[in-house]
């Protein structure tokens, strides 16, 4: 992962209300440039996406996951103030390569969609003017904030659902379910291509009837092409001591390659195809 030094940037003003129908923020670039808090960009293989991808984390999370192994992208003004063209030279510089890797660029974070107009313009510049497939990485939670237009610039959702059941969401994210519910079903609806990852941390989220709550729920859909099952793991603890907090899940087993399997045949026996 490759850090931008960081400064202060302001915060956007939330969207409210129903779903904007206005145009991608690519059209306004000819009179301002599109301007975002930055964490850091990447090139990854297999975890952001198919293939090999550009991908940028944006700052800024309204969800504080007990298991999140990047704590240090939670607070936007953590970021770099960074305009979506320094963005797109650096991508541009691994397009070719790109390109023969099946790959494409992804948003990720942090929570890309609270910065919805800076993270529609990366995905429709991505899209238009380096050729590449986009993926949008995201919770749900705000997916209220994604315009029609910034979706159609979206050729995969990566859609986190951590919980089917409510308590254990909100224990695990401090957050209500229904906004990544109600998401899900949009994205559903406008025939997005989705990938859900659902993490498995035993003694929170592994009950069987929860992985069965969103097994059928993601089952219901129609539009989901693949499953992740994520074992819970420790690699960013040390980035919770390095902010001076505490990682709630320290004493919490990996889950075994058993519970593992389990889990994916759960969701494999909904007609899923889950790894």
């Amino acid at each position: 992962m490759t850090a931008l030094p960081p400064t202060a940037p302001a915060l956007p003003t939330p969207a409210r209300g129903a779903v904007s129908e206005a145009v991608t923020p690519a059209a306004s670039v000819g009179r301002r440039p599109v301007v975002g808090s930055v964490h850091s960009w990447d090139l990854s293989t297999g975890v952001d996406g198919p293939g090999t991808r550009f991908v940028t984390f944006l700052s800024g999370c309204p969800l504080t996951c007990l298991y999140c192994h990047n704590p240090d992208t939670w607070r936007m003004r953590d970021g770099r103030r960074t305009t979506a063209d320094e963005i797109l030279a650096e991508a541009g510089k691994y397009t070719r390569f790109i390109a023969a890797a099946g790959g494409g660029a992804t948003v990720s974070g942090g929570e890309p969609l609270l910065q919805p107009d800076f993270t529609g313009e990366l995905l429709h510049r991505f899209k238009h003017e380096l050729g590449l497939h986009t993926a949008l990485d995201t919770s749900g939670f705000l997916g209220v904030r994604a315009t029609d237009a910034l979706l159609l610039d979206t050729d995969l959702v990566l859609l986190d659902i951590k919980s089917w059941d409510r308590t254990t969401y909100r224990e695990v994210t401090g957050r209500p379910l229904q906004p990544t519910l109600d998401f899900a079903r949009r994205l559903a609806d406008l025939g997005n291509e989705v990938h859900v990852r659902f993490v498995l941390v035993p003694g929170l989220t592994d009950d069987p009837a929860n992985i069965e709550g969103v097994a059928a729920f993601t089952a219901s859909l129609g539009n989901v092409t693949r499953v992740d099952v994520l074992p819970f793991h420790k690699l960013g603890e040390a980035k919770w001591q390095a902010l001076g907090r505490r990682f709630a899940l320290h004493g919490t087993p990996c889950p075994t390659p058993e519970q593992t399997v389990l889990a994916r045949r759960i969701f494999a026996d909904r007609g899923l195809y889950a790894v």
